[in-house]
């Protein structure tokens, strides 16, 4: 499932700008469904633009029914009357995305444990480790998440340690009943803090487990990442 909001706060439009000869959403939905990893690749949208934009090229869409404070309320709203066991959220912004990273994340759910998957990188730039636009994440040793953070973690205070610096890939895989508990609880202190909403999963002691990958992207939050993207295709 895509969710794909038309009125994005830092860049209104985004999805449907072009890149290349196509626009980012439709090279989501497109990237996405040649993985050929999924029953079904679906948009979840609340708009008339990005539902014709896929429904021209006889995509799937679920029109939400109310308004969402995340992607991940509005594919729980969608994906509460589907008959699904596993949901995969790739996100709208994400045009590069391609079959290795999520048969990756969709390989987690092996573990009959897992409720929740995500993904990560490792971090080999000191500017992309003290951007605050970059997530970080630190994990235990059986590769479950213990903290994601804007800041610097873990922080260095052994200078004989060269420890390894994690990127958060914010794609997600979700057993139905996590995902549909995920919204019925409050937001909570730490995601209010750091404004990610995957702490509330830790907060209320549901673990995320990590696959590390090497997808390399440029995600379209900004106009500046779009011409980033425009140069990365």
């Amino acid at each position: 499932m895509i969710p794909a909001r038309y009125a994005a706060t830092r860049f209104p439009g985004k999805l449907m700008q072009k890149l290349g000869d196509k626009t980012v959403i439709r090279r989501v939905y497109e990237a996405t469904l040649q993985t050929a990893l999924f029953d079904d690749v679906i948009i979840v949208t609340d708009s008339d633009i990005i539902e014709n934009e896929i429904s021209a090229i006889n995509g799937r869409v679920i029109r939400s029914k109310k308004q969402h404070e995340s992607g991940s309320d509005r594919i729980a709203e969608a994906a509460a009357e589907l008959d699904v066991d596993i949901i995969v959220n790739v996100q709208g912004d994400e045009p590069f995305i391609h079959r290795e990273p999520l048969e990756k994340l969709v390989s987690l759910f092996n573990d009959e444990s897992v409720q929740v998957g995500s993904l990560m990188r490792r971090i080999t730039s000191e500017e992309e480790l003290n951007a605050s636009s970059s997530v970080k994440v630190v994990v235990n040793k059986n590769n479950d998440a213990l903290y994601f953070s804007r800041s610097v973690i873990p922080f260095v205070a052994n200078a004989l340690i060269t420890p390894h610096h994690y990127l958060h890939i914010g794609v997600y895989g979700f057993r139905k009943q996590s995902l549909l508990h995920f919204t019925k609880w409050h937001a909570t202190e730490l995601e209010r803090t750091e404004k990610l909403e995957q702490l509330r999963y830790l907060e209320n002691g549901v673990p995320i487990r990590m696959a590390l990958v090497d997808f390399k992207s440029v995600a379209i939050d900004t106009p500046d990442d779009l011409e980033k993207a425009k140069t990365f295709l």
